[in-house]
């Protein structure tokens, strides 16, 4: 499972980078951002969601920032806390990369398998990373 994982991201970013598209990184902060409630996601969350330390994730949204793909929004509730939201240029950002990305994937994973036994796989890791979620919410 590993060595496929590795594979296919192998993949993704070589298209990415011969598409002229930022680093797979940049696809997976967008998207939590995008699915976030209201799309904006508090930075404490996003960097466990995306199993980054604060740090990287400061980083890695310092680079998405200055790229105008997101912006900093103070936390009201909170004066030491930060959101990042999605702005219109990281939606856009987020729909060329995903063009490049779901035709990696699909070639790489609905080819070589077929799109049932396709289906069948992704059924059973969402099923996997469902049963995942409380022991990770409990460590």
């Amino acid at each position: 499972m590993l060595n496929a994982h590795a594979s296919v991201v192998a993949g993704v970013e070589e298209a990415l980078a011969t598409a002229g598209l930022p680093p797979l990184p940049w696809y997976d902060v967008l998207w939590a951002v995008r699915r976030a409630p209201g799309r904006e996601a508090r930075m404490a969350d996003l960097a466990d969601g995306l199993t980054l330390s604060r740090g990287g994730a400061t980083k890695l949204v310092d680079r998405l920032e200055s790229a105008g793909l997101l912006r900093r929004r103070r936390a009201e509730d909170d004066g030491r806390g930060f959101y990042a939201v999605l702005t219109g240029e990281g939606e856009e950002m987020l729909r060329k990369m995903w063009a490049v990305y779901s035709r990696v994937l699909r070639d790489t994973l609905v080819e070589s398998l077929g799109e049932q036994q396709a289906r069948t796989i992704a059924s059973g890791l969402g099923r996997v990373n469902e049963a995942a979620k409380p022991r990770a919410a409990a460590r």
